[in-house]
C-alpha cells in the first residue's frame, strides 16, 4: 500500500520544513515535493496547515498491565499514548506479575505486541520482585526483550544494592532508570513541605528526599559508568547535580515531566487527588528550576509518566490515602504547545526534539523518533491552530484523573500513524 501525506509543515533533522511524505508498505520511502502523482497512490492525506511529526516518544509510562488492568491495560494505554501523538513508549514493571524473570520478560513482550496499537519497549526490573536487594539476571533480561532497567515506583534504599545494578546494568549496555526517593526523608508527607501545604493542613515531604538519592547515585554512577537515567527530576538541587556531573563526565540523563514544567505547589487549589503525584510538586523556584534545565541541556528529554488510577483510588476531595500519579499521554504535546510554545519559552522544534529524538536516542530506540526514508511510518499529525477544551469524556485512557481537564489547547493531534496504519483519527478514520 503507498501513501502520500502532502501539504504538511515536517520536523525532519531537527528542522521544520515543507516536505511531502510517501509511504509504501509501513515504511517512509521517501521525503520530498512533486513525488508521485496523487491519484498513483491508495491513499491521500491532506496536511496542509499541519505539524507532521516523528511520533513521538515516551520512555515513562505505567499500563497497570498485567494484574491491575482495572486501571488500565496495554491496549487502553497505547490508544491514549496514539491519542496523544505518542508511537513508541517505555512500560514500566511495577505491574503483578513484576517482569523479573526472562519467561515473564518475554509473556510481557508477547502481550504488548498483540494488544498494544503502538510499540511499547518493556522495562524489566532492577531487583526480584521490585523489592529489597536481590537483583535481576541482567543478561537474561536483555537477551528476553528488556530494553531497560528500572523499578520505578520505589527508590532503591541501599546504596549496595544500587551499585551491584550498576554494575550489572553497565555490562549489558543497558540503561538503569531511576526513580529517586529516600524514603527515610519522607515522614509521611502527602505534598512537598512549605507554605502551601501549611495552608491546606496537609503533611509535607522535604525535596531533599529526592536530590539526597540523586547525589548519591552519581557519585555510585560515575564509579560504575553506567547508563545512569534519574527519572521525573523536580527540584532545583538535583538539576543542579546533574548539571555539575555532566561536567565531570558522568553518563547521565534525566527527564522531567510535563506536569513538573507546568505546576507548582502554589497552583495546587484544594485538597484534591488529581494534584497528588510523586515526585510531588514542587515550590516555583523549583519549577523555574527544571525549566532552565531543560534549555540549557541538563535535562535531556521530557515523559509524561502518565500513571491511570481508578476514581475509588482518587478521590478528588483528599490526598491522605490516595494513589499518586496522573495520566499523561493525551494532553502533554498540547498541553505543552500551548503554554510554552505559543508563548515562546520554547522553540516547537525544542520541544519536538525532547519528546522524540532524543528519548530515542538516548535509550537506544533507533527505529523511532525521526522521520526518514527506511524507518517505520510513525508519524503524528497535529492540528496547531485550532483550539480545543480538554474534557474528561475525550479520553481513552481508563484513568481520568488529570488536573488539566477543562484547559483550552491548541496542537490537538488529528492523525497517529504506526507502521503506515492509523493508531488513532481524530475524524474516527480507520485504516
Amino acid at each position: 500500500m503507498r501513501m502520500l501525506i502532502k501539504g504538511g509543515r515536517c520536523f525532519v533533522d531537527g528542522r521544520l520544513i515543507d516536505t511531502d511524505v510517501l509511504i509504501k508498505d509501513g515504511k517512509i520511502q521517501a521525503l520530498g515535493k512533486n513525488l508521485v502523482a496523487e491519484d498513483s497512490v491508495d491513499k491521500l492525506i491532506d496536511a496542509s496547515g499541519k505539524l507532521v511529526a516523528p511520533g513521538l516518544v515516551d520512555v515513562h509510562v505505567h499500563f497497570r498491565d498485567p494484574g491491575l488492568t482495572y486501571k488500565e491495560t496495554v491496549e487502553t494505554g497505547s490508544k491514549a499514548a496514539a491519542h496523544g501523538g505518542f508511537t513508541t513508549v517505555g512500560a514500566m514493571p511495577n505491574v503483578d506479575p513484576v517482569p523479573d524473570t526472562p519467561e515473564k520478560m518475554r509473556q510481557m513482550i508477547k502481550h504488548n505486541q498483540q494488544t498494544g496499537v503502538v510499540h511499547v519497549a518493556q522495562y524489566s526490573s532492577v531487583t526480584v520482585n521490585r523489592q529489597g536487594d536481590q537483583p535481576v539476571d541482567f543478561q537474561a533480561m536483555k537477551d528476553a526483550g528488556a530494553f531497560a532497567f528500572s523499578n520505578d515506583g520505589s527508590g532503591i534504599q541501599t546504596a549496595g544494592t544500587m551499585y551491584r545494578a550498576m554494575e550489572g546494568a553497565a555490562k549489558v549496555g543497558l540503561p538503569l532508570a531511576a526513580h529517586v526517593e529516600d524514603n527515610s526523608l519522607l515522614f509521611g508527607g502527602v505534598m512537598t513541605a512549605g507554605k502551601r501545604a501549611e495552608e491546606l493542613g496537609l503533611p509535607g515531604a522535604p525535596s531533599v528526599s529526592e536530590s539526597a538519592q540523586v547525589a548519591r547515585d552519581l557519585v555510585l554512577a560515575k564509579a560504575t559508568g553506567v547508563h545512569y537515567h534519574i527519572c521525573h527530576v523536580s527540584t532545583k538541587e538535583s538539576v543542579e547535580l546533574v548539571r555539575l556531573a555532566k561536567k565531570e563526565g558522568v553518563n547521565v540523563t534525566c527527564e522531567v515531566t510535563p506536569h513538573h514544567l507546568l505546576l507548582a505547589d502554589k497552583d495546587i487549589p484544594a485538597n484534591n487527588s488529581y494534584f497528588k503525584m510523586n515526585p510531588p510538586l514542587r515550590h516555583e523556584e523549583d519549577r523555574q528550576a527544571v525549566i532552565e534545565g531543560l534549555l540549557d541541556g541538563t535535562i535531556d528529554m521530557i515523559a509524561t509518566d502518565h500513571a491511570p488510577h481508578s476514581r475509588k483510588e482518587k478521590p478528588q476531595d483528599d490526598m491522605r490515602g490516595a494513589a499518586n500519579g496522573i495520566t499523561g499521554s493525551e494532553t502533554a504535546f498540547e498541553m505543552l504547545y500551548t503554554k510554552f510554545v505559543r508563548p515562546g519559552i520554547f522553540s516547537l522544534a525544542q520541544l519536538l526534539n525532547w519528546l522524540s529524538a532524543v528519548p530515542a536516542e538516548e535509550f537506544g530506540l533507533d527505529q523511532a523518533g525521526h522521520l526518514e526514508p527506511g524507518k517505520p511510518a510513525d508519524i503524528a499529525i497535529f492540528d496547531l491552530n485550532t483550539e480545543r477544551k480538554i474534557t474528561e469524556d475525550s479520553y481513552l485512557s481508563k484513568g481520568v484523573n488529570s488536573p488539566f481537564t477543562g484547559q483550552r489547547v491548541y496542537g490537538t493531534t488529528d492523525l497517529t500513524l504506526v507502521d503506515g496504519k492509523v493508531a488513532y483519527s481524530r475524524n474516527g478514520e480507520e485504516e
